[in-house]
């Protein structure tokens, strides 16, 4: 028998998996063909999936400009809330006004009393934003002698392009390259993807929750422990990434498959972070639940099982904008998000993804939607839910390059919008 012919009958037993699994490592091309060396090789490997998701910020964010410079509504506003003297101002607003301030002063953990007021119990305090984001923006600072807004600014850049890079890695070792590429691109068009470029720590916590989880799936368990143990001080929702971190650590300890001492480190270590700033919170005052009362007290935000996403979602579907932080924009932006979710998680299960993408995931979801939040919002509570691009891009990969970015344009250009203005403009990011 010929090698041709030896060839074209293995190629015909093939199952469609083996297909999927050879045409994918087909799409990272051969070692030949990458550039020499460790740092040759990695630009190769993630310089398309980088320079791609660079493309769709940069439209976005030049959309969302303009949009500002065309309606100026950001001159009337106070610059915490959504103005500025600038339009990229509006970038430092929000969350951002109380990262400066942290970055600038440090915190003073307090409970204070406020009467008068039907939704709140206690004033705001910076104490319910956690540090790991604003240490960073202090120590860009001290290096390049930047402000606090132009630190943060460069932090979260930088730490996109590390989740964007994340991303990628996960989805390539999934679906291939191409589906890599396409990930990081639909992270950055993703509703809520605005935030990626501004004074949020949500570029950061993505950064750390995706090499946390890539760590997991290539069995680097003591750097998945640390990673998750990081992210614990930056977002409290880390709590879904120390689960899915700490239970895929015990499934590997149980089956023996990494050893014991690598697993069960990973698990001891990972919630130190979060614990460890809501602990200290609560001793600076003198309550050990002063993060929580702070939380529902000064933001509104507690644990409802999800009974104010179900209310304002029937409230926005009927046309009745009298719930509270009612924001028509983003909250009809919230209800296409949550009709699109059941069939971005179920491309994303078809795939059998790793278990630690699947409790990340699972648990993002039900963090985001069981919360009384700002119901607008939830694109951006969504954005750290990173896997379910995935199925998506797995999905798109078939598509010829040409008709992918076709279909990629417009939404590129639109997430000026619907990520950016909508979010910071029309509604509170």
């Amino acid at each position: 028998m010929s090698a041709a012919s030896s060839t074209g009958s293995s190629e015909a037993q093939e199952t469609p998996e083996v297909r999927e699994a050879r045409e994918a490592e087909d799409d990272r091309g051969t070692p030949a063909e990458r550039a020499p060396g460790r740092f040759g090789a990695a630009v190769d490997r993630y310089a398309p999936a980088l320079g791609a998701y660079a493309v769709v910020k940069a439209t976005g964010l030049t959309v969302f400009l303009l949009l500002l410079s065309h309606t100026e509504d950001f001159l009337k506003k106070d610059p915490g809330r959504g103005g500025g003297a600038r339009p990229w101002d509006v970038l430092g607003t929000w969350d951002g006004i109380w990262y400066q301030r942290i970055a600038e002063n440090g915190y003073d953990p307090q409970l204070i009393p406020v009467h008068g007021y039907p939704l709140a119990t206690f004033y705001e305090n910076s104490a319910a934003f956690f540090p790991l984001y604003p240490w960073l923006m202090r120590l860009v600072g001290a290096v390049t002698g930047l402000g606090p807004y132009g630190s943060g600014i460069v932090v979260s850049v930088l730490a996109s392009f590390v989740a964007a890079a994340g991303i990628f890695a996960i989805a390539d070792r999934i679906g291939g390259f191409r589906a890599g590429v396409t990930a990081a691109v639909i992270w950055g068009l993703f509703p809520g993807s605005g935030v990626e470029w501004a004074v949020y720590s949500d570029s950061l916590f993505v950064a750390l929750s995706a090499w946390a989880c890539y760590c997991v799936m290539t069995h680097r368990w003591l750097a998945a422990g640390v990673l998750a143990l990081v992210a614990g001080l930056n977002r409290p929702t880390a709590a879904a990434l120390i689960a899915a971190v700490s239970i895929s650590a015990l499934v590997a300890l149980v089956r023996r498959t990494d050893g014991v001492a690598r697993p069960l480190t990973a698990m001891l270590i990972t919630p130190w972070g979060l614990l460890g700033y809501v602990a200290w919170v609560g001793w600076r005052m003198g309550d050990w639940t002063g993060y929580f009362k702070l939380q529902r007290g000064a933001w509104n935000r507690y644990f409802d099982w999800g009974a104010s996403t179900a209310s304002s979602t029937l409230d926005t579907v009927t046309g009745h904008w009298t719930f509270w932080q009612s924001n028509p924009a983003p909250d009809l932006i919230a209800v296409g998000l949550l009709i699109a979710l059941p069939g971005l998680l179920v491309l994303l299960l078809r795939l059998r993804p790793p278990l630690v993408l699947v409790l990340y995931t699972l648990l993002t979801i039900v963090l985001a939607l069981s919360s009384n939040q700002i119901y607008g919002n939830i694109s951006r509570y969504l954005l750290p839910a990173f896997p379910l691009f995935i199925g998506l891009a797995v999905a798109l990969r078939r598509l010829r390059p040409s008709t992918l970015g076709g279909l990629i344009a417009m939404p590129a250009v639109a997430a000026g919008w619907y990520a950016g203005y909508a979010l910071f403009e029309l509604g509170i990011p």
